[in-house]
């Protein structure tokens, strides 16, 4: 579409105030929303949570880490491994970067390692995440 300057030139520009703040008022004061740094993660909760959250990002660990959540007993790894097309030094891996993690414990009898999946840790997790719920917030 082509504009001609011309023309808007000769429309008079009328200017209204956004806003009745103060000249000493910085815009940013003036926002309509709630700041966004209150109820933020604080940069040692950041530093924290991250390791665990890159546990999770993977998508072989993040369904180790629901098939053990979603169990009450532990669950021999020779059990995962029937539930992916992988092998069994690489679900092994999986589990041992989880478990570094902190987001799940192990137990080895004999030749086979058990796992449980660590709740207090995927609770605070999942607390930190979601943070205080207020009654005004609203849930999609």
């Amino acid at each position: 579409m082509f504009v001609n300057m011309l023309d808007m030139a000769s429309t008079p520009l009328t200017l209204t105030p956004v806003s009745s703040r103060s000249p000493a008022t910085p815009p940013s004061a003036a926002a309509c929303c709630a700041p966004l740094v209150e109820g933020a993660l604080t940069q040692d909760q950041a530093e924290t949570l991250a390791p665990l959250l890159k546990a999770l990002a993977d998508p072989v660990r993040l369904r180790l880490m629901s098939m053990l959540a979603s169990r009450d007993d532990e669950v021999c790894v020779c059990d995962l491994n029937d539930a992916f097309d992988l092998s069994q030094p690489t679900i092994s891996h999986h589990l041992k970067v989880l478990h570094q993690a902190g987001l799940i414990d192990r137990d080895k009898r004999g030749v086979w390692v058990y796992y449980r999946a660590r709740l207090d840790a995927l609770s605070s997790l999942a607390s930190v995440i979601a943070g205080p719920v207020s009654p005004t917030r609203a849930v999609p």
